[in-house]
């Protein structure tokens, strides 16, 4: 059973797509992500996330339960993407996007370039190299505070690409998140 753990939605039940083709993040590491998000941020009100391979949409849903004014949940996986359009649906959240794309198609013509808090937690099997050229797509056109989170599984090393600054990292056993920013951006 995945739940959202806290803010006005916490304690409600979310469906997750059926099957092995997503991995939703589990409580025990939400909670302890979002502890550490509400540290580093100040709290969520007010703004804009991307989940970006939402899956079941736990990552923004929970966002959105603390105050987020906004989140737009990209996946391509038919079948999830419906999960979370159901979630959004039963929860009563009108401040939510639900787009069925894949994240390259997406960062190709983004809808909101101003994310303040984008989740990027692609399936285990993605590439490295693949996951580190969306985060760089995503760095040049986010907002310049935002604050990228990338779930990766401990045993793939990720290191973040030129233009983002590593703030930190975390493993939850299987799981290890990576907390990063864009760059301060010098001029000429």
């Amino acid at each position: 059973m995945t739940r959202i753990i806290a803010g006005a939605l916490g304690g409600r039940r979310i469906q997750t797509p059926k099957g092995d083709g997503t991995r939703p993040t589990s409580d025990r590491v939400r909670e302890a992500l979002f502890s550490s998000l509400e540290s580093e941020l100040g709290g969520f009100d007010g703004l804009r996330v991307l989940d970006l391979f939402a899956g079941s949409g736990a990552l923004g849903l929970e966002a959105l339960s603390r105050g987020a004014e906004h989140a737009t949940f990209v996946e391509s996986d038919g079948r999830a993407a419906a999960v979370v359009r159901a979630n959004v649906r039963e929860l009563g959240l009108e401040r939510a996007e639900v787009l069925k794309t894949t994240a390259s198609a997406f960062l190709l013509h983004p809808h909101d370039p101003r994310f303040d808090l984008v989740f990027v937690d692609p399936p285990y099997a993605m590439a490295t190299d693949v996951v580190t050229g969306l985060v760089r797509s995503l760095a040049e056109y986010s907002a310049s505070e935002a604050l990228f989170v990338v779930e990766r599984a401990t045993r793939d090393p990720f290191g973040w690409p030129v233009g983002v600054e590593a703030l930190r990292s975390r493993k939850y056993g299987e799981t290890t998140l990576w907390l990063g920013r864009p760059a301060v951006r010098s001029l000429p």
